[in-house]
């Protein structure tokens, strides 16, 4: 049971990185015209993009090990 709590709080982490990362890039995206150019919106995208596919990733390999299970009913 810790195991699977210690993989909850850790998928809750990364997501919470994600969307830092999403809102850095908007910052940026939004303060575009003002001069002060310290790194692109890409550059905090691409991060997005990382951090997105190791939590799909773990959700695939934790699936795999049978840490979780998927729902059998969609409905």
């Amino acid at each position: 049971m810790t195991l699977l709590l210690a993989f909850k709080i850790a998928l809750v982490c990364l997501l919470v990185i994600i969307i830092i990362n999403l809102g850095r890039a908007m910052f940026l995206m939004v303060r575009r015209g003002q001069g002060e150019e310290t790194q692109s919106m890409s550059h905090y995208l691409g991060r997005r993009l990382i951090w997105s596919a190791i939590v799909v990733l773990l959700l695939l390999v934790a699936l795999g090990f049978g840490l979780i299970t998927p729902n059998p009913r969609p409905y």
